[in-house]
């Protein structure tokens, strides 16, 4: 059912990283919003045509690659007529040792979280420039692009770098009406995630350590790209907005706190 207030009947919308986790939650919010949406990825996931996936169009491109995102891209603005959004939501990181991680691992994870966006956009500002309404450019970085990130340090610096590419491209690409922003998304729970926080019971002691009292939800982030999209953020260019329900505690707050209440102390 269509949102009543941000209704995307009409537009084409394109999630890179669309078929799992946050991705998904970003391509069923369009879709449900009455979008035409597309998703992309290297494979192409079970069940396209049941579940969660129904009614999304999945396109093969390997996003690392400038040639296939422009073909991807080229194909959509063919069939559908143009494209009006592209989520640059592909992305991700293994946790290594800094000191000793491969040049190769290093590489492909600046490409997956940084340069895959800027092949990608470079893609949809091809189409985006000829239409008289422009296009909005959202990308999906991490709290990691600004605080450290151990084990996942080329993640972060690429996360940081997607950053000043949404500022840059947002500068240049402004007189042409494509506005480009970006979502400094926190700790989400997600199917594929649940493994790394422990199971539901770590995700919800994780929660609990967060103002709000809760990880965010793929919905969140969806809910700030289709904020992004819309025409309530006509005016809004070159932002960096946190989805992060109000950021991580700093740990030495607790371990003040355990100090005083010592005994002893």
């Amino acid at each position: 059912m269509a949102n009543a207030v941000l209704d995307f009947s009409g537009s084409r919308v394109l999630v890179t990283g669309g078929t799992a986790g946050i991705g998904l939650g970003i391509a069923e919010a369009f879709r449900d919003c009455g979008a035409t949406v597309i998703v992309c990825g290297r494979n192409e996931p079970d069940g396209l045509q049941s579940g969660r996936l129904r009614q999304l169009e999945f396109r093969r491109c390997d996003v690392r690659q400038s040639q296939q995102c422009h073909a991807l891209v080229e194909g959509i603005a063919r069939d559908h007529g143009g494209l009006d959004v592209l989520v640059n939501n592909a992305g991700g990181s293994p946790e290594v040792d800094s000191a000793t991680c491969s040049p190769t691992l290093i590489e492909k994870v600046i490409q997956l979280n940084l340069t895959s966006a800027f092949f990608m956009s470079q893609a949809a500002h091809a189409v985006m420039k000829g239409q008289a309404g422009g296009g909005s450019i959202i990308n999906i970085s991490s709290v990691s692009a600004v605080r450290s990130s151990p084990r996942t340090a080329a993640y972060g610096a690429a996360k940081a770098g997607l950053l000043n590419l949404t500022e840059s491209l947002a500068m240049e690409w402004g007189p042409q009406r494509i506005r480009v922003n970006a979502l400094i998304v926190g700790l989400v729970a997600t199917e594929n995630s649940l493994e790394h926080y422990g199971g539901a019971q770590g995700v919800e002691r994780v929660g609990a350590m967060l103002p709000l009292l809760r990880m965010g939800t793929p919905k969140d982030v969806a809910d700030g790209c289709l904020y992004l999209a819309s025409p309530l953020a006509a005016y809004v260019s070159g932002a960096k907005i946190e989805v992060h329900g109000g950021g991580e505690k700093p740990v030495f707050l607790d371990l003040a706190k355990i100090a005083r209440d010592s005994p002893g102390s």
